[in-house]
């Protein structure tokens, strides 16, 4: 157990894949840090690596000069603040009725820009500094503590959370105000819906021509294919090892999580009118994978051009 060096106290919600790991980081730079989670044994975990635990949200925070959540959707931000997943208001049930003035709020969900704006634009009229902040790096690179960290707030609470932040993370990036860090987030994320969609069918085009997989792949990284699936999460089995699709597509970004965020991606361009047809294009592809893959890893999209690397990894 590290000893706590750090007098901020910290409420972290939400201890998933991502949230475990990220609290976890906290506490090896000596933060005082209290969790919740609707998971005893995710608590239990985190008190076993010197948390404090708590039986809610509002419990968690009191005393708290930070709160940080890592929630699933934009429904389970908004309850957690707000009180109430339809809500635009705050209601008595929300953190920020709860929370002083001065608290800095850490949202590392991905969700809803227009939804990370309303949460933000109550917070901020208490007094409270709040920054949204979605990640990038995966499981791996949370618990290495490698994260990139993409911030949207004012300047005062983005230079408040930094810090924090590079506890849990390598790369900060402040990409303008409340919200921006989710429209940087999900433009990121559809690109890489759309980059393992078409990784996933090139392999498969060249393994039907009697190709061997790695030696594609390998062909591709030296080329102008090249990107980052090939280069660190190949989709088919075998090439790479430490990989979810070198362990039955176990473990990483669950497609169901991908589907969400190319949702997000298309919501965002039609309510401003731009198009996106290839991000429309990945999201047809996962909306038909996640039928029958939904906790599989993303990259299981390889199974939607061959069903047989199911049965290989």
């Amino acid at each position: 157990m590290t000893e706590k060096t750090n007098n901020t106290h910290i409420a972290f919600i939400g201890l998933g894949n991502m949230g475990g790991p990220m609290a976890k980081n906290l506490l090896k730079h000596g933060y005082n840090v209290t969790v919740f989670d609707l998971s005893e044994q995710a608590q239990q975990q985190l008190a076993d690596a010197g948390a404090n635990t708590s039986s809610s949200p509002q419990e968690a925070v009191k005393g708290a000069q930070v709160v940080i959540t890592m929630l699933p959707a934009s429904k389970h931000v908004k309850t957690v603040y707000l009180g109430d997943a339809e809500a635009n208001e705050l209601t008595s049930q929300g953190l920020l009725s709860d929370l002083p003035s001065g608290t800095l709020v850490i949202d590392s969900s991905t969700i809803d820009a227009a939804e990370a704006r309303k949460v933000a634009k109550i917070a901020t009229a208490k007094g409270i500094d709040i920054v949204d902040a979605p990640v990038s790096g995966g499981t791996a690179g949370a618990e290495a503590g490698t994260l990139t960290f993409i911030v949207g707030g004012e300047d005062s609470a983005f230079n408040r959370a930094e810090p924090i932040l590079k506890a849990m993370g390598k790369n900060i990036f402040h990409a303008g105000s409340s919200g921006a860090g989710q429209v940087a987030k999900i433009c990121n994320n559809m690109l890489l819906g759309i980059l393992m969609s078409g990784t996933a069918e090139a392999i498969n085009l060249g393994v039907k021509n009697g190709l061997d997989a790695g030696v594609l792949s390998e062909i591709m990284l030296q080329s102008s294919g090249r990107n980052w699936t090939l280069e660190v999460y190949n989709p088919y089995p075998g090439i790479l090892e430490q990989v979810p699709s070198s362990r039955g597509y176990t473990g990483g970004f669950m497609s169901q999580h991908m589907h969400k965020d190319l949702h997000l991606a298309l919501q965002a361009a039609e309510d401003i009118g731009v198009e996106v047809p290839m991000g429309a294009q990945a999201t047809a592809l996962y909306d038909e994978h996640v039928k029958q893959h939904n906790e599989k890893d993303f990259s299981s999209i390889m199974a939607h051009f061959d069903s047989s690397v199911l049965n290989q990894s």
